[in-house]
């Protein structure tokens, strides 16, 4: 994980701001850091890997770049390419059966040179505190530079008054408060466990709605001030932006649409959970209401999506608003039924119920590997460490 965030290719476009404008780029980045922890290339095309070439979680962090993919579908209409629309119903499934065990999530961890680490995840110097440091810039740059308006072009391209002009800065600077609130929900802990990472994904979306909030009113105000010719103009550039991004993807442009990706549900793994906790009575009613509930979340998704288009700035920040009070609901509706569930296990059916994402990964990822072998593989080395895990929290 150290290295992948710190070798010139990631830590140069993070560095970069002209690349992370680019949904492309940003894709790349986080499918180096998602991947990081798999050899030879598991993973890349795994059952949580997003459309555009992205992915939901990073290690601990939900939703890496989340500012900037409202960011480019709001103000500039960019579409499927922007990747906000990728992102639900699979993203809270990924939370509940995580890809990653212990040692994929080392690199995330704090690094000290005291115990409490498993063998080879030490490091000293520069290089210890990279990884943290990479991985928080995912939550979002605050700075005017990348989180604000590209305020010079939309005052070229509208000729702004100076009411106008005053309220383009208001704007520029609730965008820059939008992305600190994001940037303030970062993880700073790692998530070892499925109600930890449903509470850090909760905490995320929370941040994105307040974003909108605080965006919302500026926009509107600016956007009213303008003449029907500036506001063509500004929708000209939007299109502009969206053309320029549609020519770096090598693919054209499409209206919102994530029905798609909401389509290929995955399936519960009911009869690993049964073979792997044995469940009570009591547990098996709990699991049952946990799936239930994860369905109704997937149908409530697939249902939230856009079936047109929005041509404004405002219209599309407004839809942004709607998908992630959505979001939102549903999170907390398979939180709830999760926390049941999650609290009548004992601390061995909590490691096994933990240990079931990275089998699902490995025996998808590597044909011909038997269920049996990936369990064998992956008891010690992740069920022994959640176990401990959960004693020391106690």
């Amino acid at each position: 994980m150290r290295n992948v965030l710190t070798s010139s290719t990631v830590a140069g476009a993070m560095r970069d701001h002209a690349a992370l404008r680019n949904a492309n780029a940003r894709a790349h980045i986080t499918a180096s850091a998602a991947t990081a922890g798999w050899h030879d290339g598991r993973g890349r095309n795994g059952w949580w890997r997003h459309r555009n070439g992205g992915y939901g979680w990073v290690g601990p962090l939900f939703w890496p770049f989340a500012y900037y993919d409202m960011y480019d579908y709001a103000m500039w209409g960019y579409g499927d390419d922007s990747g906000f629309w990728d992102y639900g119903y699979n993203d809270i499934y990924a939370g509940l059966f995580a890809p990653y065990g212990y040692d994929d999530l080392a690199g995330y961890l704090p690094q000290s040179t005291g115990g409490g680490q498993p063998s080879g995840a030490r490091a000293s110097g520069p290089a210890a505190a990279a990884a943290p440091e990479q991985l928080t810039q995912m939550c979002g740059e605050d700075s005017r530079d990348i989180a604000g308006l590209p305020i010079d072009q939309i005052q070229q391209a509208i000729q702004p008054n100076e009411a106008q002009r005053a309220a383009l800065d208001d704007l520029g600077n609730a965008s820059v408060k939008a992305a600190q609130d994001i940037r303030a929900a970062c993880p700073t802990q790692v998530a070892l466990t499925a109600p930890a990472r449903l509470a850090s994904m909760q905490r995320r979306i929370e941040a994105m709605v307040s974003a909108v909030h605080t965006v919302q009113p500026a926009l509107q105000k600016f956007y009213d001030l303008l003449s029907d010719e500036q506001k063509a103009r500004l929708n000209a550039l939007g299109q502009d932006q969206a053309r320029g991004q549609a020519a770096q993807s090598n693919k054209g442009s499409s209206a919102p649409s994530c029905g798609a990706a909401q389509t290929g549900v995955l399936n519960w793994p009911a009869a690993e959970i049964e073979a792997r906790l044995h469940p009570t009575e009591a547990q098996r009613d709990s699991l049952a209401s946990l799936q239930d509930a994860g369905a109704k979340a997937a149908d409530l998704l697939k249902s939230s999506c856009q079936t047109s288009e929005a041509i404004t700035p405002p219209a599309r920040l407004d839809a942004v608003g709607k998908r992630l009070d959505t979001m939102l609901q549903a999170i907390k509706m398979v939180r709830t039924a999760l926390d049941d569930f999650y609290g009548k296990l004992s601390d061995e059916q909590k490691a096994q119920f933990e240990a079931i994402g990275p089998r699902r990964s490995a025996s998808l990822d590597e044909p011909g590997t038997s269920q049996s072998h990936v369990h064998h593989r992956h008891h010690a080395s992740i069920g022994g460490i959640i176990r401990r895990f959960i004693s020391l929290a106690r």
